[in-house]
């Protein structure tokens, strides 16, 4: 990078990751209810939003309304920022499809490798309190 360039900053929070039930999504009955509950669930303000996904103020206001489409390139980006996916949930549910989250190779390995490391460190401090009790004895 040379000195005159910059990175970007993320300026925007993101919400904590939250698991929607399914049945709370199912209420909603479009597409434009699952993304209006998605942004309402996330605590975040609608500036927050539309400044981060680079949506006109006016244009974002009159998406939520429903006077228009919320642009279906800017859906994943959505529920990153506002962490959940209830759009997704409504749309796969409505077509007749269960969600799973797929794990990757990586990320079963990285699970197993701490399972193996918590129960290492349990029979660790199993033998040093063993250990300890000899000592004292």
């Amino acid at each position: 990078m040379s000195a005159f360039e910059q990175q970007e900053l993320a300026l925007a929070r993101r919400a904590p990751p939250l698991a929607v039930p399914v049945e709370q999504v199912m209420r909603k009955k479009s597409l434009l209810g699952a993304v209006n509950l998605c942004i309402e669930l996330s605590g975040l303000e609608d500036k927050e939003i539309y400044m981060d996904l680079a949506i006109d103020a006016g244009h974002f206001s009159n998406l939520r309304k429903g006077k228009g489409h919320f642009p279906t390139d800017k859906i994943e980006q959505l529920m990153d920022m506002c962490g959940n996916e209830a759009p997704l949930i409504w749309l796969a549910t409505r077509r007749g499809y269960a969600l799973m989250l797929v794990k990757s190779e990586a990320e079963r390995r990285a699970e197993e490798l701490a399972t193996e490391l918590k129960q290492e460190r349990q029979r660790r401090q199993w033998a040093e309190s063993i250990l300890a009790g000899r000592a004292t004895s």
